[in-house]
């Protein structure tokens, strides 16, 4: 097969689809890599890199499209991008359908085969493709907070960790999931004062056995969770339902009743969003003040860090790629269910029954299309 991958559009997104490493892999089992040019350089892979790995260099994103039976990418495609898109091509990708309908729409008229990284699911139950990138967006997560804490990029002049005399800022978790656990690990590491909150008791003592020391706070009781809102100095909204829109769990009054010149970081930002006052923003113009609280919801955060990310995501989407390089889809999902259930678009229609009714889009099991 030939395996097509473009260099990224989206905002300041650095990472690249496939490493060289990963390039040579695929080559070895036969498959032809065409990879556009300066594609992996901001991730520090130039492209004598790729060609030593034995791929081929293309000189613009067009001809990646135009040669390419798959087309492997971090990020959805944007603009312009969309219209290079055939019947039946395979696009793996990081989707988020529920967060562009017009996209979603485009990949629908194009006809293209369009399986997302985030809603692929493994044996155990987990999701693999979409682990890596949480677990990076849950460190950077408090790692920016701690940044707009600071007088000259927010309002509160905080120190996460406090000092002698001066308390420890009061950091909010909501989410005790991948990001969840891992922003509230950074937190303690940097010595802050850490909440957390989920529906699951599992999932709160699971975060409690892997971090310790964190106040974990079940949300059946909406007042109890909104006082522990208020109070705190930074917030991480760390929620994710799986194919469709994140549950708004705090709304604009209680946003409003926050510490003036808190901080909101909304990882869940373009599917949706935490707050009911988060939109999702680029690394480019990354934060708004709104209700008097500095909002940071970029919604492509791990691309900040592209070597770090681009290896991580690698080395859990190398055995996919090559199933669907070898197989081609329809035997690649017939193998492997947990496969099948990252099909997002097909054959004209949205195959994520989540997405579709989030979307109000047509709807097709994909089970019909093996």
């Amino acid at each position: 097969m030939l395996i097509g991958v473009p260099r990224e559009t989206k905002d300041h997104e650095y990472r690249v689809g496939l490493t060289p490493a990963s390039v040579k892999a695929l080559v070895a089992r036969g498959h032809r890599v065409l990879v556009e040019h300066g594609a992996g350089t901001a991730a520090g892979f130039d492209d004598d890199r790729y060609v030593e790995a034995g791929a081929e260099i293309a000189p613009g994103v067009t001809a990646v499209y135009a040669a390419a039976r798959m087309i492997v990418k971090v990020k959805e495609p944007e603009g312009a991008e969309l219209g290079l898109l055939r019947d039946r091509q395979i696009l793996f990708s990081y989707l988020h359908l529920v967060a562009d309908a017009a996209m979603t729409r485009a990949m629908m008229a194009a006809g293209a085969v369009c399986i997302a990284y985030e809603t692929i699911v493994a044996p155990d139950g987990s999701r693999p493709l979409l682990i890596p990138m949480s677990v990076i967006a849950g460190r950077l997560a408090t790692q920016v907070g701690a940044h707009y804490l600071e007088r000259p990029h927010g309002q509160r002049g905080l120190l996460i960790g406090g000092a002698p005399g001066a308390a420890a800022a009061k950091v909010a978790v909501l989410g005790a999931g991948t990001v969840g656990t891992h922003a509230a690990a950074i937190a303690r590491g940097m010595q802050a004062n850490v909440f957390a909150f989920d529906r699951s008791q599992p999932a709160l003592e699971k975060l409690e056995r892997e971090v310790g020391d964190v106040t974990t706070v079940l949300t059946t009781d909406p007042d109890d969770f909104r006082s522990h809102l208020v109070d705190a100095d930074l917030a991480v909204g760390a929620l994710l339902v799986p194919g469709g829109r994140t549950p708004q769990v705090a709304d604009r009054a209680t946003v409003a009743a926050m510490k003036p010149g808190a901080v909101i970081v909304d990882v869940a930002a373009d599917q949706g969003g935490c707050f009911e006052t988060s939109r999702p923003t680029t690394h480019s113009h990354p934060t708004y003040i709104e209700e008097n609280v500095v909002h940071y919801c970029v919604s492509n955060m791990p691309g900040i860090v592209p070597r770090t990310s681009t290896l991580a995501l690698n080395h859990a989407t190398l055995p996919y790629i090559a199933a669907l390089a070898d197989k081609d889809w329809r035997r690649a999902m017939r193998d492997d269910p947990g496969l099948m259930e990252g099909l997002g678009v097909c054959g004209g229609a949205v195959t994520h029954a989540r997405a579709a009714a989030d979307l109000g889009l047509e709807y097709r099991d994909a089970k019909t299309l093996l």
